[in-house]
C-alpha cells in the first residue's frame, strides 16, 4: 500500500507541472495559465467578439446579452452560454454565476494601473481565476492580439490567419493615403452626443481611425482622459468648418440637417455627414473593437472614392466570412452598409 501510495504521487508530481504553463501577457505580467484553456471569459464585449473570431466554443459566457441581430452571427451552440455582467462598466459581475462556470482564464483589455483593474485583479487571484491583458487600445495593436490570442487558445493557425488579414489591411490602406498629397487630405470632425459638441483630439485612440484612412482631424491635441469626449462649443464647430462630420449618433445625423446654424458648416451644405456602420459593433469606436478593420477601408472609400477602387461590398463579405464564417449574400451586405435611417 505506501509503495502504491508513493508511487501514485510521484505520478501526481511530474503530472502537474505540464497542467500549467507562464506566458507573458500584452501588459508584460507574468501570469500562470492552465496549459490547455477551454472556458474563456472577456471583461467586455469587444474582448467577446475578438475571442469568438479566434476560438468561438471555448467563450464561456458573455457580459451582456447578445440581441436578436448578434445571433445572426453567432454560433447558436452559444445560446446555453450565461451573462455574467460587465467588469469595467454597468452593474458589474455576478460572482456566482463567474464561479460556477470555473473559468480558465479572463480576458482583460484597459489601463492595468486603474484602481478598478485593480481591484478585479485582486480580486479574481482570491478566486485563483488568471488574468490575461490583451492590447486592443490602436488598430495596429490587433494583429499581435489576435496571434496571441491563438497561441493562448490552442488556436495558433487561427490566430496567425487574422493576424495576417489585419497587417495586410493597415499596409494596403497606408499605401493608399501615401499616394494622396497633403494639401488635399479631407478635413474632418468627429461628432459625437446628440447635439454633435463632443469629439476626440487628433491623437485620441478613440479617432485614430481618421489619420489612418489620409483624414485630417480638425480638432487637435491629445487625449486627456481615458473616456475621452472632448465637450466643444458650435462656435469652434464652425471655424473647424470641416469639409466631412463623422458620426455613430443617429439622432444627430437625422436632425442635424434642420439645425439651421449648422448649415454654415462645409460638410452639410456638401452633404459629406458621414453615419458610420455599427454592426455587431461600431465600425469607427465606441468600442474600439476588431471591425475597425472593416471600418478603416471603409473610411478611406468614403473620404476618397474618386481615388480608392474598392468594391466595399465585396470587402465586407470577405470580412464577414473570415472573422465570423458567414456567407453573406449581396442583398444583406448592403443592408450592412446602407445604415442611413
Amino acid at each position: 500500500m505506501i509503495r502504491l501510495l508513493l508511487s501514485a504521487l510521484i505520478v501526481l508530481v511530474m503530472v502537474l507541472p505540464a497542467l500549467a504553463r507562464d506566458i507573458v501577457d500584452m501588459a508584460g505580467r507574468t501570469v500562470t495559465v492552465p496549459d490547455h484553456i477551454n472556458r474563456v471569459v472577456g471583461c467586455v464585449a469587444p474582448v467577446n467578439w475578438m475571442i469568438y473570431a479566434v476560438a468561438p466554443m471555448k467563450l464561456a459566457a458573455f457580459t451582456s446579452r447578445p440581441s436578436e441581430a448578434d445571433w445572426q452571427i453567432l454560433d447558436s451552440r452559444l445560446k446555453d452560454r450565461p451573462v455574467i455582467g460587465s467588469f469595467l462598466g454597468g452593474q458589474g459581475v455576478n460572482q456566482e454565476t463567474l464561479l460556477a462556470i470555473d473559468a480558465d482564464v479572463v480576458i482583460f483589455w484597459g489601463d492595468v494601473k486603474s484602481p478598478l483593474v485593480q481591484r478585479w485583479l485582486r480580486q479574481l487571484d482570491q478566486w485563483h481565476i488568471p488574468v490575461v491583458f490583451v492590447a486592443m487600445d490602436r488598430l495596429e495593436d490587433y494583429p499581435a492580439t489576435l496571434e496571441f490570442l491563438g497561441h493562448l487558445l490552442g488556436a495558433p493557425q487561427r490566430g496567425l490567419k487574422l493576424a495576417r488579414y489585419g497587417r495586410c489591411i493597415l499596409e494596403q490602406v497606408a499605401t493608399i493615403v501615401a499616394t494622396i498629397p497633403a494639401s488635399q487630405r479631407r478635413r474632418v470632425y468627429y461628432a459625437q452626443g446628440n447635439d454633435g459638441l463632443e469629439t476626440e483630439p487628433e491623437q485620441s485612440f478613440h479617432a485614430e481611425l481618421i489619420g489612418l484612412a489620409g483624414g485630417c482631424n480638425v480638432h487637435k491635441g491629445v487625449l486627456k482622459q481615458r473616456r475621452g469626449r472632448d465637450k466643444i462649443s458650435l462656435e469652434q464647430v464652425l471655424m473647424y468648418n470641416p469639409e466631412v462630420i463623422l458620426t455613430a449618433q443617429r439622432d444627430f445625423y437625422e436632425h442635424v440637417v434642420d439645425m439651421p446654424t449648422w448649415q454654415q458648416v462645409q460638410a452639410l451644405r456638401n452633404d459629406q455627414v458621414l453615419l458610420i456602420p455599427d454592426y455587431p459593433l461600431n465600425w469607427f469606436d465606441r468600442p474600439p473593437s476588431m471591425m475597425r478593420f472593416l471600418g478603416l477601408q471603409w473610411l478611406v472609400k468614403s473620404l476618397y472614392p474618386q481615388t480608392v477602387h474598392l468594391d466595399m461590398v465585396e470587402t465586407t463579405r470577405h470580412f464577414y466570412q473570415l472573422f465570423f464564417g458567414l456567407n453573406l449574400s449581396d442583398e444583406r451586405v448592403r443592408d450592412i452598409l446602407d445604415v442611413t435611417p
